[in-house]
């Protein structure tokens, strides 16, 4: 996250300070909305120094934001997405104001629900997203059909479905209700919807997908549509190097709590 004697892409410093993404970026650049040192951009190709002075729209960007990181649980019926083109709803119409602008760590799709982390750090995303962190990915699963637990137990081989090839999983049955079971899935690679085509693959179907921890974050009792800031000492703790490597003049005011959700806006 620090700045190279060299500098950082022009995209790179206006996400860092929390204004948009760095695709975002590049459209302002093409709108030539954005300036250097009185110069104004037409291409995002331009390494900038800490003494740059960036504007956009005239206006002198603000330093690098101190990394933050929140716990959200996602509900059912909610795209990870800051706009649909269908109109569907996505988390971030359902978030509380007065936060800043947040990114998804990873998704969940329409259907499944339970931990997601959300930024507003894009380095801190990619980061989190990385398969070389290791992190387990666990969620619970309620399954229809006949669970056979020696095909379970053999997901910690991996296995190929319909032409892709998952990792290894491992999935244990936590307790049977009637027609339906309960299992409990960990899975570090996370692929799209891969515990849901697993599953159906060896013939269970899934009426509920509910992620419980990512790394060693937890949903612990948090409700549905709720969030919760995770302190800097935590994330500074669970990211180790990466944490170490914090921008010099980020903002570091005191930690804040996100304002409490109204009912209103609980699914």
């Amino acid at each position: 996250m620090t700045a190279t004697p060299e500098g950082e892409r022009i995209a790179k410093r206006l996400a860092r300070a929390g204004l948009c993404s760095r695709r975002e970026a590049e459209r302002w650049i093409a709108e030539e909305r954005v300036a250097v040192d009185g110069k104004v951009l037409t291409s995002p190709a331009v390494t900038v120094t800490e003494d740059s002075l960036v504007t956009v729209d005239g206006k002198p960007i603000p330093g690098p934001a101190r990394a933050r990181l929140w716990r959200y649980h996602k509900p059912k019926g909610l795209l990870c997405t800051a706009h649909d083109p269908r109109g569907r709803p996505t988390i971030f119409e359902r978030l509380p104001p007065g936060l800043p602008r947040l990114l998804s760590v990873g998704r969940l799709d329409l259907a499944s629900e339970g931990l997601l982390l959300l930024t507003n750090d894009g380095e801190l995303k990619r980061h989190l997203e990385l398969p070389a962190t290791g992190w387990v990915r666990r969620y619970r699963a309620r399954v229809f059909g006949p669970v056979d637990e020696a095909k379970l137990a053999a997901l910690k081989g991996g296995i190929s479905v319909a032409g892709v090839r998952y990792g290894p999983i491992e999935a244990k049955l936590e307790r049977r209700t009637g027609a339906n079971a309960w299992l409990l899935v960990s899975l570090a690679e996370g692929k799209n919807r891969e515990v849901r085509r697993v599953l159906e693959h060896l013939g269970l179907s899934v009426s509920r997908l509910i992620r419980i921890a990512y790394g060693p974050f937890q949903l612990g009792n948090l409700a549905p549509g709720s969030l919760a800031e995770v302190p800097g000492k935590v994330i500074r703790e669970q990211t180790g190097a990466f944490a170490a490597k914090k921008p010099r003049g980020a903002r570091q005011g005191p930690e804040k709590k996100a304002p409490a959700k109204k009912k209103a806006d609980q699914p």
